[in-house]
């Protein structure tokens, strides 16, 4: 069986938590004009460099999603000057998207000196992704490859977050907002209670289809 949705009635959530809550997403997101509303609706202070923090992810976080990852890096660069030096990984995803653009734009010479000159140095450690990202040159259609993954949309914006998070976090803020914690609180316990009870207690637990309920 479910919870019977009536227990809700019972538990008594503070306006302000929730407010934060809704906050919290909206900074971790970049979404300023929406925070500084809310924060004049409700009385929240926020510190005055917020605003300001947000624009220059929100520029970052838009190029590398754009797959122009070249300016991301730039930005981030004078944003936060040891962010990438210190994220390999990261810094080699954001250079892929350049790569990716680069052959998709049929400039397979152009990208295959980027390949050599930027993504080789990484050394071993990267050898299978970079053969991976190398494989796209012998498409037509890369986007009709096997690895059509690594020029969609979604890789983008894959790596777009993780820079976000990463500069979150390089300035000793939470990496995830606290709406995305607390969700995956809830699917964890939930996928808990369901394992130590068993199915006749607790039905598997679906987030999408409790979101529908």
């Amino acid at each position: 069986m479910d919870v019977d949705p009536r227990q809700y009635e019972q538990v008594t959530i503070n306006e302000d938590d929730i407010h934060s809550v809704v906050l919290s997403y909206l900074v971790h997101n970049c979404f300023k004009e929406t925070v500084e509303s809310l924060t004049t609706c409700t009385g929240m202070k926020q510190p005055a460099s917020c605003c300001e923090d947000m624009e220059k992810r929100k520029r970052i976080f838009h190029f590398a999603a754009e797959g122009n990852a070249l300016k991301a890096i730039d930005l981030t660069e004078e944003l936060a000057p040891d962010l990438l030096k210190e994220n390999t990984d990261l810094h080699f995803n954001l250079l892929t998207l350049h790569f990716v653009e680069l052959v998709c734009s049929k400039s397979c010479t152009e990208a295959l000196e980027f390949a050599q000159s930027k993504l080789a140095p990484f050394g071993k450690e990267y050898v299978k992704k970079l053969e991976d990202f190398m494989a796209l040159l012998a498409y037509e259609e890369p986007e009709k490859s096997p690895m059509f993954h690594l020029v969609s949309p979604d890789y983008r914006q894959s790596v777009a977050d993780s820079l976000n998070r990463a500069i979150l976090a390089n300035a000793n803020q939470p990496s995830h907002s606290t709406l995305e914690r607390l969700i995956k609180q809830i699917v964890v316990v939930r996928q808990l209670l369901s394992q130590e009870h068993g199915k006749d207690t607790f039905l598997p637990f679906s987030l999408r289809d409790f979101l529908k309920s």
